[in-house]
């Protein structure tokens, strides 16, 4: 068992510090899509704002021993045209704290938390995300998922064809 992971809703007057992180985030994920920096050397998430306003979107901090070791994002949006409740949009661990179980038992505990339909999508290029969710859903579901490969619904702006795992919790 992780001890002493908390997964901690992102309060308003906290969305600065979920914008700080975020730009890591977005920094590393800018490798797998065409994204540029803003003129004040910033990623854009013109989505943000959206979570506090917007029902079932929801932002958590991870935070292990008291620090702040990533983020993870809920909402209602669907990734393809397909009956949905929730898609878990953006997801960070930093390097020092993965491979460690963190990010199943976020996940697993989001997973409880939030009963219904789902879509996650990932970006294909992305190997690592790729396995990570595969393997995650697969355990959770015991193998009962599927993978859509070929919606273009689904297109990153650099125009490659994301992959999403539809399943029920």
């Amino acid at each position: 068992m992780i001890m002493n992971i908390e997964i901690i809703l992102v309060k308003k007057e906290e969305k600065e510090i979920l914008n700080n992180i975020l730009q890591k985030y977005l920094y590393e994920f800018s490798q797998y899509i065409d994204v540029d920096l803003n003129n004040y050397g910033l990623y854009n998430y013109k989505y943000l704002n959206d979570y506090w306003i917007e029902e079932k979107k929801y932002a958590y901090f991870i935070k292990k021993d008291g620090n702040l070791i990533g983020f993870l994002m809920i909402n209602n949006v669907p990734e393809i045209n397909l009956e949905m409740n929730y898609s878990i949009t953006e997801f960070f661990i930093t390097y020092k704290y993965r491979r460690k179980g963190i990010g199943k038992y976020v996940v697993n505990y989001i997973l409880e938390k939030f009963k219904g339909k789902w879509q996650i999508k990932y970006n294909p290029k992305n190997e690592v995300s790729k396995i990570f969710w595969n393997k995650i859903v697969n355990g959770y579901t015991k193998g009962n998922y599927k993978i859509i490969t070929d919606s273009k619904e689904t297109m990153f702006n650099d125009g490659t064809i994301g992959e999403v795992l539809i399943f029920e919790t």
